[in-house]
């Protein structure tokens, strides 16, 4: 009989909403554009430590050994609980086409609602799921947030590809296409 030990004694430190929304606004406020930039690489600083706090919880809740065992049937569900179980809030994966995967939340945790920005602004999360989502899959991720609720819209929503994918989508998108069209996937996605 194996006993489901977490593999560190590691322990994630987690900060309030309100943490992360004064952050933002402070680096919005002094640094202007490069905030962005900032908050981006801030978040993939932080997606191994969170990628090892999967590894564990993974290990805990379901018994598997490494994430590359999950069944990608279960990913979205394992997702959502897992961000959730963190606070950053449910997380609802969806594969857009064969190259990209959506993922997105009605309440998660960088965006404010009482805050409108012109852009997309979850800058530390596309950071965060960029390199946890390099290392679950083994590869090179980029990922882009096309709706935001910091914008009024009803949800946050993340898509994450290859670079050269999402670069191309990028394109297309700065050429004034929406992303779905810039796809080329269902409306309904």
């Amino acid at each position: 009989m194996t006993s489901h030990q977490p593999r560190s004694h590691h322990t994630g430190l987690r900060l309030g909403r309100r943490v992360i929304h004064q952050l933002r606004a402070t680096l919005e406020r002094d640094a202007g554009p490069q905030a962005s930039s900032y908050l981006q690489e801030a978040g993939f600083a932080g997606g191994e430590e969170l990628y090892t706090e999967f590894a564990d919880w993974l290990l805990a809740t379901r018994g598997v050994e490494h994430p590359s065992e999950l069944d990608m049937q279960f990913l979205g569900e394992v997702l959502s609980e897992f961000f959730a179980e963190q606070g950053w809030g449910s997380l609802e994966a969806t594969p857009l086409g064969a190259a990209v995967l959506a993922l997105e939340s009605r309440e998660w945790a960088e965006a404010t609602d009482q805050v409108r920005s012109e852009f997309p602004s979850c800058h530390l999360t596309c950071g965060l799921l960029a390199d946890f989502l390099g290392r679950l899959s083994d590869g090179l991720v980029a990922v882009m947030e096309v709706e935001c609720r910091s914008r009024g819209q009803a949800r946050c929503r993340f898509l994450a590809g290859a670079p050269d994918t999402l670069g191309v989508l990028y394109d297309r998108m700065a050429q004034g296409a929406g992303y779905v069209e810039a796809l080329g996937v269902n409306s309904d996605s």
